[in-house]
C-alpha cells in the first residue's frame, strides 16, 4: 500500500488522502477533518480495527500537488544521529560535533536520539526556505529513511519491534551546522522552518523491506550519498526498542533513522547549500523527493 496526501483535485485548498497505484490515485472518502491529517487518518482507523472508507474518485498524480504523507505530525519527529559508520567518522572529523557525543573516530555505543519540531515538515516537491545569512550560511542535507509507527507501544523488545511499524517514507533531515555546533546540541539546528521535506508517499511495511533498501541523494544532479539501510549501525528494531523503553510511542510517530556518508560537512571545504540548489533523495520502493532551496 502506498498512501499519498495531496491538494488540488477539485479545490486548491482541500486536502485529500488516497492510495497510489502506478501514477493513479484512488481518493478515499474521508471527512475533511480526517483528510487533513493525511496518513494519520488511515493509521487511526487501522489501530481501531476499522475498515478504510470507500474510493470516491480517481485522479492522476500529474493533476494534483503532493504533500507530505503526514502534513503535520502530532508531535516531534524522532531522529537518530551518526547511524552509519562512514558518516559517523566524517562527522566527528568535521569539527562540528560540539556536543562531543563521540570521541574523534569513535562510533556511538548507543543510539543518539534528538528531534525536529512538527513545523519543519514540508512536501516532497515544495521549496525549502533558507534562513537569512545573518542567521546561518551552513545549511546541510541528510537523506534518511523514516519509520512510521502503527500502534501505541511501550518497552517493546527487539523481537517484537517490527510488529509496531506501519511503514516508511523519505525525509531530508536538513541541518544548520553552525547552530548544531554553537548550541552544543542538535535540536535547534535541525528545527528551522521547512527543514524536513517528506514524501512522496508512505509505503506500508508489507510492501518493502525497510531493513535493506537503497538510499541515494543528489545535489544539482551530482550523486553525493549512496548506501543501503542494511548498513545502519543501530537497526530499526534497536531504535524502536531504545526509544520505547522510556517513551510511549504513538500511532503515527515518525523515526528518521540517520543519514549515510556524503553530507556537505564531509567535504573540505564543506559543501553547504545555497539558493537555487536542488536536492533529490531517492529510496528504493518508496520513490523520490526533490526540493529547491530558495532565499527567504
Amino acid at each position: 500500500m502506498k498512501v499519498v496526501c495531496f491538494k488540488g483535485r477539485s479545490n486548491p485548498n482541500e486536502i485529500e488522502v488516497g492510495l497510489l497505484d502506478q501514477g493513479l490515485i484512488k481518493v478515499l472518502d474521508f471527512l475533511p477533518e480526517q483528510a487533513h491529517q493525511g496518513l494519520l487518518a488511515i493509521i487511526d482507523l487501522q489501530a481501531q480495527g476499522k475498515r478504510l472508507p470507500a474510493v470516491k474518485a480517481e485522479v492522476a498524480t500529474s493533476k494534483i500537488r503532493l504533500m507530505a504523507p503526514i502534513p503535520r505530525p502530532r508531535r516531534n519527529v524522532f531522529c537518530v544521529g551518526l547511524n552509519y559508520k562512514p558518516h559517523a567518522k566524517e562527522f566527528t572529523k568535521s569539527g562540528f560535533d560540539a556536543g562531543k557525543s563521540t570521541g574523534a573516530g569513535d562510533l556511538p555505543t548507543d543510539p543518539i536520539i534528538f528531534s525536529k519540531v512538527p513545523e519543519t515538515v514540508v512536501g516532497p516537491f515544495d521549496p525549502v526556505r533558507l534562513p537569512v545569512a545573518e542567521v546561518s550560511t551552513s545549511i546541510d542535507y541528510e537523506a534518511e529513511l523514516a519509520v512510521i509507527i502503527g500502534q501505541r507501544c511501550k518497552n517493546v523488545s527487539k523481537d517484537d519491534a517490527m510488529k509496531m511499524v506501519w511503514g516508511y517514507t523519505i525525509v531530508n533531515d536538513v541541518t544548520a551546522r553552525d547552530w548544531q555546533h554553537r548550541h552544543k546540541q542538535w535540536h535547534m539546528g535541525k528545527s528551522f522552518d521547512d527543514f524536513c521535506p517528506m514524501g512522496p508517499a508512505a509505503v506500508s511495511a508489507d510492501s518493502v523491506n525497510g531493513q535493506d533498501l537503497a538510499i541515494r541523494c543528489w545535489i544539482n544532479g551530482e550523486l553525493r550519498q549512496d548506501s543501503r539501510t542494511s548498513e545502519l549501525i543501530f537497526d530499526i528494531p534497536t531504535l524502536i526498542a531504545t526509544i520505547s523503553a522510556g517513551i510511549t510511542l504513538q500511532p503515527g510517530d515518525i523515526i528518521a533513522t540517520g543519514t549515510p556518508v556524503g553530507v556537505g560537512i564531509g567535504f573540505t571545504p564543506p559543501k553547504f547549500l545555497h539558493a537555487g540548489d536542488v536536492v533529490k533523495v531517492a529510496i528504493e520502493g518508496i520513490g523520490e523527493i526533490e526540493n529547491k532551496f530558495v532565499s527567504v
